[in-house]
């Protein structure tokens, strides 16, 4: 069965349509939901809810989650946790997300997703540029 991350990866490549009226994803069933300690969505209240992987939306509601504040810029832009970065694959990541999440896309959604929209947006734009600059990235490896 397709869960979560299954559904963030075809979203993140494209391949899933994001904003397609009438359509809804396929959730996962309840019952494999049931063992995971994952936090609940809070817009539903459903299992699932915050980011996992790159999970930036509720499985069960399509509702923006707000950001996670452990996750680290490496993890975020799908990089190997070192100097040497593949600036083509971190620009094509920062363009995907960036597709995914910027607040243009929100502005028909609640004040909240609104909200966590700017908030992912903005870590986004500072995660890309802090690796794509040598200098910064260095700082931020050894900080």
């Amino acid at each position: 069965m397709w869960c979560g991350r299954t559904m963030a990866l075809l979203r993140v490549s494209g391949l899933w349509p994001t904003r397609v009226l009438g359509r809804r994803p396929l959730n996962c069933s309840a019952a494999s939901l049931a063992g995971s300690n994952s936090p609940r969505c809070w817009n539903c209240g459903g299992l699932g809810g915050p980011l996992r992987g790159d999970r930036f939306f509720c499985p069960q509601c399509r509702a923006l989650q707000p950001p996670d504040p452990t996750r680290d810029y490496f993890s975020l832009m799908d990089c190997n946790r070192s100097f040497r970065v593949d600036t083509a694959k971190l620009q094509h990541r920062y363009q995907q997300l960036q597709r995914l999440i910027h607040p243009d896309f929100f502005s028909q959604r609640s004040q909240t997703e609104k909200d966590f929209s700017e908030k992912h947006s903005t870590l986004v734009n500072d995660a890309y540029e802090t690796l794509l600059a040598p200098l910064s990235r260095g700082l931020y490896l050894v900080s």
